[in-house]
């Protein structure tokens, strides 16, 4: 790219026939590196905003991709909590319902003790009936017989 200086420093050969009036050109090329200068200014001026928007934009680029690997890990994080959650409800719903099932099984057993210990008291009642009955009928036998032999003396 022509700089301005460039332009500035051109010299052109010079006819003394049918040439361009020095002057003329001179003023032309002024006003060209005036102008030229000024664009190129510009140019360059636009070209560092560019570069600071590009530097701008990849930081912002880079702080998309961290916002974005951060709500993956959260979302990861939150699922393997939700995971490890589920896991101990099951535990606990299983230890409980493992528990219930000693305690029912405890009570049953207890329930057959007592239903045993129950039958054998029955049992024991009966025997205790029987003899006490066993027991009055040899009394009342007994107080017969002393009664006739009260009766005959």
């Amino acid at each position: 790219m022509i700089t301005p200086l460039d332009i500035e420093n051109k010299k052109f050969s010079k006819r003394a026939l049918n040439g361009y009036s020095t002057e003329e050109v001179d003023d032309f090329l002024d006003e060209l590196t005036i102008d030229y200068e000024k664009l190129y200014k510009e140019v360059g001026e636009y070209k560092q905003t560019v570069d600071k928007q590009n530097v701008e934009l990849e930081k912002y680029k880079q702080m998309e991709s961290t916002l974005q690997n951060t709500l993956l890990m959260a979302q990861n994080a939150a699922e393997e909590i939700k995971n490890v959650a589920r896991q101990q409800a099951d535990a606990i719903l299983n230890e409980a319902q493992t528990a219930a099932r000693d305690q029912l099984t405890s009570i049953d057993t207890n329930m057959e003790a007592k239903q045993r210990e129950l039958e054998e008291l029955q049992r024991r009642i009966d025997e205790y009936k029987s003899q006490a009955e066993a027991l009055l009928i040899s009394q009342l036998e007994l107080l017969k017989g002393n009664a006739n032999n009260f009766n005959a003396i």
